[in-house]
């Protein structure tokens, strides 16, 4: 029988990895939104729609960064549940992906980005702060992703008839700016000016 222990550090090794491989695929599939274009030359807060420029979550990920660096050759099956060792490194592991570096190179860029809501505050006129997440159930019903893997999203204007996980577009310039919330670490900030419904078609 697998450990509680091997079951905890697997899911958050694996999460990183079930997000690269989507990267292949077209649509959104019930797991992992879409990892599309690379981002656009920054654009004003007001820009039109089309001056936000598609991009993928893993383009959010420096390319010298490796989240699997630390516990290379552990072997988690040796470790019983309660050992201080286990426990370190657990504790560790989670320090390591609430402080992933973010890609400065997409700093101050204008982008859209697919991605599953995590409400953080709402309201009678809709929601008004929440995490954007790459693959559902991510913050709620699994460990947190990387902090660079997680977007604190605050809308122009509360958005409406957005619930827990519903899939979703949005678009702004891309901040570096570290949110530390009860339901994850961000490392990066965007003040939407659009939140709207995912859709596979072509805009």
């Amino acid at each position: 029988m697998m450990l509680r222990l091997t079951l905890i550090a697997a899911a958050l090794l694996a999460q990183s990895a079930l997000a690269q491989a989507q990267a292949a695929k077209d649509g959104v599939p019930l797991m992992k939104p879409p990892l599309a274009a690379p981002a656009a030359p920054a654009a004003p807060k007001a820009a039109a729609a089309e001056a936000f420029q598609t991009i993928k979550w893993e383009a959010l990920v420096p390319a010298d960064w490796d989240p699997f660096k630390e516990f290379k050759g552990l072997d988690m099956q040796a470790m019983q549940d309660g050992d201080p060792r286990a426990n370190e490194m657990l504790k560790r592991m989670r320090e390591v992906w609430d402080s992933a570096p973010v890609n400065t190179a997409m700093v101050g860029q204008a982008v859209r980005l697919p991605g599953f809501v995590v409400p953080l505050e709402e309201g009678k006129d809709g929601m008004k702060e929440f995490l954007l997440v790459p693959y559902f159930g991510a913050c709620i019903h699994s460990p947190p992703p990387p902090a660079n893997q997680i977007v604190h999203v605050l809308p122009r204007s509360p958005a409406k008839g957005v619930r827990s996980m519903d899939p979703v577009w949005i678009s702004g310039v891309l901040r570096s700016v570290k949110t530390d919330s009860y339901m994850g670490a961000a490392g990066y900030r965007i003040e939407a000016v659009s939140v709207a419904p995912y859709s596979e078609k072509a805009r």
